[in-house]
């Protein structure tokens, strides 16, 4: 017969479950959503992760081990949608893949030095800093509103050179800022580099695939180190949505570049900066004032 200490122990493990799933699944919404649409992901992430803390939700046991998924989910979404542009990189358009290797190089660059400064817990605060990301949401705004009122060259990425491609591959580093989003920045950094509008938007997503990747060995290595302990059906579960709505904003996103209205995104940015700067100076000063007053 199971003792009530037995029961207990099981209801609290369903209840914990539960409550990893729901968190998982916001957080596949979440990475799908932004992971394409020029909003910023990690911005997101670290702004839903911080509501949810403070609603009460805990956190998952193995937040990285999620991260992981549903980085795989996305990547999966922009190698389904450009498959016949990586074929043809791969193939015939060979100097392609070699202008995405060297545009990839100033992020990676940054992503070992940030690694190894979270590893050093220098960087933690600014990656994982809700302030900072509810301050650069106006700066990816801003950058949006630029892109779209610049116009736009005649440049085709198969033509794009060496120099271009480190540019841009420098606007992709910029965006291991949480609140800068890569897809805005990049987009931003090809048009001005003459390229179409659409020219910009696929090689910013070809320069997409090495970075996704990325990341997610990087934080594999984490995994490897510390072991895992999210249930693998609850991981499918992020998997499968976060590629369809990541799949579904991309659509949505190469719309939006096609038509010129990119800049529709700072409408929500800015007011999203500024209520989330809000809310963090409130927690700081405000909670503060209030338990001094009492």
């Amino acid at each position: 017969m199971l003792s009530y200490h037995s029961v207990l122990s099981f209801a609290h493990l369903q209840n914990a479950s539960i409550m990893g799933l729901v968190e998982v699944v916001i957080l596949a919404i979440v990475q799908g959503l932004t992971e394409f649409l020029p909003v910023s992901s990690s911005g997101h992430l670290v702004v839903a992760n911080a509501l949810l803390k403070q609603i009460g939700y805990p956190p998952t046991e193995d937040l990285v081990e999620v991260n992981i998924v549903l980085h795989l989910g996305t990547l999966l979404a922009v190698l389904v949608y450009y498959r016949r542009e990586i074929i043809r990189m791969l193939t015939r358009d060979r100097q392609v893949a070699a202008y995405v290797v060297v545009g990839t190089v100033p992020a990676a660059i940054a992503g070992v030095f940030l690694k190894k400064g979270l590893e050093d817990h220098v960087t933690a605060g600014v990656l994982e800093n809700v302030l900072v990301a509810g301050c650069m949401f106006p700066v990816t705004a801003a950058l949006l509103v630029f892109a779209m009122r610049r116009k736009p060259g005649e440049g085709e990425y198969t033509q794009l050179g060496f120099g271009k491609s480190i540019m841009i591959g420098i606007a992709q580093a910029c965006a291991l800022l949480p609140g800068i989003s890569r897809s805005g920045s990049t987009i931003a950094a090809g048009i001005a580099c003459g390229l179409k509008r659409e020219e910009a938007a696929t090689f910013a997503f070809l320069l997409a695939i090495p970075a996704i990747a990325g990341a997610g060995v990087l934080e594999g290595l984490d995994v490897l180190d510390e072991g895992s302990s999210t249930a693998l059906g609850v991981l499918a579960v992020g998997f499968v949505l976060s590629f369809l709505v990541g799949w579904a904003s991309l659509v949505l996103l190469i719309r939006f570049v096609r038509q010129g209205t990119l800049s529709v995104f700072a409408w929500y940015l800015v007011p999203l900066g500024i209520a989330v700067v809000t809310w963090q100076l409130w927690q700081m000063f405000g909670t503060t004032a209030a338990a001094a007053g009492g």
